[in-house]
């Protein structure tokens, strides 16, 4: 099992000598990947639902959130070893050839460290103020702009025409360093989420928190699994090609959570448990696992860091 974290885009740490810190902190601790989120503006005034809390309020109106690319060219200058996770990119948020161009410096300037984690976005009003396409729109949009990245990266001669995207007589060069490009994983839990990851993505990133669905115990993430691989058969898809990723989005505090259906939630609980539970994720054939060690500081976070790969990287 790999596992990672979100580092800080906003917020204490979210500085040159911050993100130094967390960023060698998490090579020299034995972690595999970290992590960026993705908003570039955020409005002052917000009627979206989002998808990630009981009563639909996204929590972070403070407006502060670092560009997530630019931020792994700087991550991608001071590590060595770890890989670079888009957790996750709204793909609609950028044109598709500079997002794909830029993708592909950052896969040469890292030597092949990226994995691209995508997502159809949620915030309409976010999607008005950046001029992106069609908020409707966004979920085609998304699996546009993905085979366009594919076509680019791929092709020595790139050519497309879809309803989103065009281009033709171009040379895209260089190509990233992994031969297909990054792998891309799916994130979401919706069916919509879930079908993307098998028909133009290489892995599913769903979240544990959803309340529409929620993902938050073995069995219900086994559950959703076998739904993804339903889907890949139905589009003629081997399900052992797809990469099983899992974010847990919740902070582990030693104590154990119960779901709305009085099961201990997945990822709290004693050291132990958190070490069965990966366990059992493994045996599922999931393959990393994203956690939360964000604290109120900087020192709060690099202890959290310390304090997970003491207790649970370091037996596993």
């Amino acid at each position: 099992m790999k596992i990672g974290f979100n580092v800080p885009v906003r917020g204490p740490g979210a500085d040159p000598n911050g993100m130094t810190q967390i960023a060698r902190r998490a090579e020299d601790a034995g972690y595999d990947y970290i992590a960026v989120t993705d908003h570039v503006a955020v409005p002052r005034n917000i009627q979206s639902v989002y998808p990630y809390t009981e009563d639909g309020v996204f929590p972070g109106t403070a407006g502060e959130y670092l560009e997530p690319l630019n931020l792994m060219g700087f991550l991608a200058g001071i590590t060595k070893r770890v890989q670079l996770l888009t957790s996750i990119l709204v793909i609609p948020h950028r044109p598709p050839v500079l997002a794909a161009k830029m993708i592909a410096t950052l896969d040469v300037m890292s030597a092949g460290r990226i994995i691209l984690g995508i997502g159809a976005g949620w915030m309409r009003e976010e999607f008005e103020i950046i001029g992106a396409p069609e908020f409707d729109k966004r979920g085609e949009v998304t699996n546009e702009y993905l085979e366009a990245f594919k076509t680019l990266w791929r092709e020595e001669k790139p050519a497309f025409n879809g309803q989103h995207v065009n281009f033709d007589n171009v040379i895209f060069e260089p190509k990233p360093i992994q031969p297909k490009g990054p792998r891309i994983w799916a994130g979401g839990e919706s069916r919509a989420a879930k079908r993307r990851a098998v028909t133009v993505a290489d892995g599913w990133y769903p979240v544990g928190n959803n309340p529409k669905f929620p993902l938050d115990t073995i069995e219900r993430y086994s559950d959703a699994q076998n739904q993804v691989k339903q889907l890949a058969k139905e589009v003629h898809r081997d399900p052992g090609t797809i990469d099983y990723a899992y974010w847990a989005i919740w902070p582990w505090t030693g104590h154990a959570e119960t779901t709305s259906d009085g099961s201990r939630k997945i990822l709290t609980g004693s050291a132990e448990e958190l070490i069965g539970d990966i366990k059992r994720l493994e045996n599922l054939g999931v393959s990393h696992l994203s956690i939360f060690v964000l604290g109120s500081s900087l020192r709060g976070t690099l202890d959290n860091i310390d304090h997970f790969a003491d207790q649970i990287i370091s037996k596993i």
